[in-house]
């Protein structure tokens, strides 16, 4: 179906999409139909998949010899079913996003993706993702609140269970440090923050002023008294209050000596528009962590 030619198609309907999409934008209101029309518009592909058609399994690589390359997609029309091991959790209705962890951030398939009716899509390639992010920076921003959602929900299961067994993830080298020292240039910060270590470096419930990129040292990341991640240098944390503006879903500390970037709201978002690269290493950063921790939630299911 990928290599169909779908031009003498009808125009798929970005009204009916749009108005679709407006019940996601209710979940989240940093969400604008419009603009994710547009982002998928301007370099995505569109393609047709019949009812009973996987449109991509679980465990499938992002990439690989034998590997199409992972897409992700816009649902303009129809319903997409969402299976675990052969078990319906979900539905994906007109207008949401799906399938673009494996694009931003190269992860394997967490499920298998099947149109349930006949269901029109546009979909990205990760060339294309980029191309359209330079094109519409502010996209990053508006991915990330419905990325934040899905993430806080998994928090939200931690909190009431407890982790799962098993050394707590780590996250590093999101950004490199040629990016790391462009960042304090463009920010004018060449003083970075210090926190010695066992310094509590925000609370869960307090409102969120900064968010943080690790220049040095290791920083623990934890749900009540458990901690369910670790952050190096390279890595960032504390981006999800300054994207929906919500109280801190989890604490941090300085495990060890760090040095810390400090980005306020106000450059947070400048930056996000402004250099899409960056937007798109905030991106790759939460969809770890989400992988991360709907991994912890599934073990404490199963």
């Amino acid at each position: 179906m990928d290599d169909l030619d779908f031009s003498a198609k009808p125009a798929p309907r970005p009204e009916a999409a749009a108005r679709a999409a407006a019940q996601v934008a209710a979940q989240s209101p940093l969400y604008q139909p419009a603009l994710a029309l547009e982002f998928f518009r301007s370099t995505g592909t569109l393609e047709e998949k019949p009812a009973g058609k996987p449109i991509f399994s679980e465990h499938e690589k992002a990439g690989g010899l034998f590997s199409k390359g992972a897409r992700m997609y816009l649902l303009l029309e129809g319903e997409i079913g969402l299976m675990i091991r052969n078990k319906f959790f979900g539905v994906v209705k007109p207008g949401d996003v799906f399938g673009e962890l494996a694009v931003i951030a190269n992860l394997p398939r967490s499920a298998t993706a099947m149109a349930k009716i006949n269901c029109r899509v546009l979909s990205l390639d990760e060339k294309q993702f980029h191309a359209a992010l330079e094109k519409k920076p502010e996209f990053a921003l508006m991915l990330m609140s419905t990325m934040v959602q899905r993430l806080r929900q998994s928090i939200a299961k931690l909190g009431a269970t407890g982790p799962a067994a098993g050394a707590p993830a780590e996250r590093s080298d999101i950004l490199d440090r040629k990016t790391l020292a462009g960042l304090q240039r463009e920010l004018a910060m060449p003083e970075a923050a210090q926190f010695p270590a066992g310094k509590v470096i925000m609370s869960a419930g307090a409102v969120g002023a900064f968010m943080y990129v690790v220049l040095e040292g290791r920083v623990a990341i934890s749900v009540g008294n458990s901690v369910v991640e670790r952050v190096g240098s390279g890595g960032m944390f504390g981006e999800m209050a300054l994207v929906d503006r919500s109280a801190r879903a989890a604490s941090a500390t300085a495990e060890t000596d760090c040095k810390l970037l400090a980005i306020n709201r106000t450059d947070f978002l400048e930056l996000v528009k402004a250099k899409p690269a960056f937007g798109a290493s905030l991106l790759k950063s939460v969809a770890l962590r989400m992988q991360q921790l709907a991994q912890q939630v599934a073990q404490l299911q199963s």
